[in-house]
C-alpha cells in the first residue's frame, strides 16, 4: 500500500457536538460484526481514516462525514480471490445513516449494501 496518500479528514466529530443545535450523530466508529469471516465491517477512525473489510479483502481509505452523509476516498484494497463471498463493500463511494443502517453506494449511484453499528 506504498504511495497510499489520505486526502480527506474527518468533520464529523464537529457535527455531533454536544449544544450544537440540530446536531447530527458522529457516523465514526465501528459498523459490521468485526473479525466474522466472510461480513463486511468497516471502522471510520476520528482521523478520517477508514479501515476494514469486504467480508474477504482488508481495506484502507479515507472518510468525510457531511451531516447524515459518508463521502469516501479512494480504497486500497487486497485482491485476494474468495468467489463466495459479495465484496461490495470495496465498491462503496459514500453512505447515508438511514435509521440504524448505513446505506453504502457505488459508483453508479445504486445501492450496494447496508452495515449497523457495532455497539
Amino acid at each position: 500500500m506504498a504511495g497510499f496518500v489520505v486526502g480527506l479528514t474527518a468533520c464529523g466529530a464537529a457535527a455531533g457536538s454536544p449544544g450544537s443545535s440540530g446536531a447530527v450523530a458522529d457516523l465514526g466508529g465501528l459498523w459490521g460484526v468485526q473479525d466474522t469471516e466472510g461480513t463486511a465491517s468497516l471502522a471510520l477512525d476520528d482521523d478520517g481514516t477508514a479501515t476494514g473489510t469486504d467480508g474477504c479483502n482488508r481495506m484502507l481509505g479515507t472518510w468525510e462525514q457531511d451531516g447524515t452523509q459518508v463521502a469516501f476516498g479512494p480504497w486500497a484494497v487486497t485482491r485476494m480471490a474468495c468467489p463466495s463471498v459479495d465484496t461490495w463493500l470495496s465498491l462503496s463511494v459514500k453512505a447515508t445513516l438511514e435509521g440504524e443502517n448505513l446505506v453504502f453506494v457505488g459508483p453508479e449511484g445504486v445501492v450496494v449494501g447496508t452495515l449497523q453499528r457495532n455497539s
